[in-house]
């Protein structure tokens, strides 16, 4: 049966057939990785966070960036899928399974980092036994769960499909158990009209659910620092701020991983150029609103300014400080991506995925910022208290742990696709005889 999808599909079974030797060792690295940050994580649990660089006053850290930062990364993921979901954007079929892999991915790395900063990971369950239901964290505990339920749910319907067809392929050389799971989890699949108008609407009700519960996990995410008195937190502009972040630096990721699928994979006639086109047209016009949601934060606070956000001012902007740090985002965040966006001679796909690249870890740094500098700047001038005690340095502990969840990242991502072609294949076999969308602008080279 050549069916359109089933020609596609012989095009992608190579990649999914027994690893190489080269597979097994990237896999390898990875693990390798992870055991480490596990090591630190049992050394911190077993010596206490007095090894890891939180302290009296920075009683949060790169932990909580990490948090935040990769809670966006899962949101936004969870907003290009679904929204183009119910928008019918067919020309996106391609990446759409990136996208998700890239929610649940970070959805799963993501959560754990705020539980590192508990000093006793042996009262966790009092969390769910004895917390209380007027606390944000609560809520935000509930929002996250719920929302990676959501998510797994909506990437597993958009694979049903292609287990099928994998399951019926008689030319795909892999062992008997994993047949047997692709039987499984194709639920017995047969591509009948009912079962496909049923699949559909599944996609489309998971997608009006998750969208809602994306923006409004965020949200309350950001409550935990806004609904707080601290300079450089409180804020009511702080919501709708992560929101437009969280989707900045999503979107940015997305290009990147983009690009290196389709230079390993040789995905060029799926993953083409229009969809580089029509992402970095969507980097710049969230590189202006990013930019506005910036400016508007701290020109509130500085033109009513007390002395305490004076302070945080003076230590962001101070190079001794977080000067340089604060350089790198503005430059990275701001300045080079409307240069390069912006202007079609220095535009091309490789220029573009750079400047995702540099956009991913400016808007961790903005992270970082929003997290430490508030902290180390207390309402209450402490006096005759050593340095170590109120400012903060990262340990190795906690750079291992970072790291480590990078890996497990991307060993999602390498399984994942593994399991499964990282293109959508009956979603994409759907549209080949449907007209190309026309560029938005024009790339160099073009």
């Amino acid at each position: 049966m050549n069916t359109p999808a089933h020609v596609l599909m012989k095009e992608f079974i190579p990649y999914l057939e027994k690893p190489s030797a080269k597979w097994y060792a990237w896999v390898a690295i990875l693990v390798i990785i992870a055991l480490f940050g596990m090591y630190a994580l049992i050394r911190q649990m077993i010596d206490g966070q007095i090894i890891t660089g939180m302290r009296d006053n920075a009683v949060w850290g790169i932990y909580t960036a990490n948090f935040v930062f990769f809670m966006g990364l899962s949101y936004a993921g969870a907003l290009i899928s679904c929204s183009f979901q119910l928008l019918r954007i067919k020309w996106a079929k391609p990446v759409l399974r990136i996208a998700e892999l890239i929610t649940v991915s970070s959805l799963i790395v993501g959560a754990p980092y705020i539980l590192f900063c508990l000093g006793r990971l042996d009262r966790i369950h009092f969390l769910f036994t004895h917390g209380r239901i007027q606390s944000p964290i609560t809520w935000d505990v509930i929002a996250i769960s719920t929302d990676l339920v959501f998510c797994i749910a909506f990437l597993y319907f958009t694979h049903i499909r292609d287990f099928a067809k994998l399951r019926d392929a008689s030319d795909f050389n892999v062992a008997p158990w994993r047949k047997k799971m692709y039987s499984i989890l194709a639920l017995g699949y047969k591509g009948t009209p009912v079962q496909k108008k049923y699949l559909h609407q599944a996609h489309d009700i998971m997608a009006a659910i998750i969208i809602p519960t994306a923006v409004i996990a965020y949200s309350l995410l950001s409550l935990l620092f806004s609904m707080s008195l601290k300079p450089g937190w409180h804020s009511t502009i702080f919501s709708p701020y992560f929101v437009v972040t969280a989707g900045y630096s999503g979107l940015a990721l997305l290009i990147v991983v983009m690009w290196i699928y389709r230079k390993n994979r040789k995905l060029e006639k799926h993953i083409t150029n229009l969809h580089f086109n029509y992402f970095a047209f969507g980097l710049i016009i969230l590189t202006f609103i990013y930019a506005y949601f910036s400016f508007s934060e701290y020109l509130t606070q500085w033109y009513n300014q007390t002395k305490t956000f004076e302070t945080l001012l003076n230590n962001l902007v101070n190079f001794s400080q977080f000067g340089w740090l604060s350089l790198f985002h503005i430059v990275f965040a701001f300045i080079v991506p409307v240069i390069i966006l912006g202007f079609p001679w220095f535009r091309s796909i490789n220029s573009v995925t750079l400047v995702s690249a540099f956009i991913v870890l400016a808007l961790w740094v903005k992270r970082y910022l929003i997290v430490v500098p508030p902290l180390e700047n207390p309402f209450i001038p402490i006096q005759d208290v050593r340095p170590e005690y109120v400012n903060y340095s990262v340990s190795w502990v906690e750079w291992a742990l970072s790291i480590s969840g990078i890996a497990v990242m991307i060993l999602i991502f390498t399984v994942a696709s593994k399991i499964a072609p990282i293109i959508p294949v009956s979603e994409v076999a759907d549209m080949h005889n449907e007209e190309k969308p026309k560029l938005l602008f024009k790339t160099k080279g073009e």
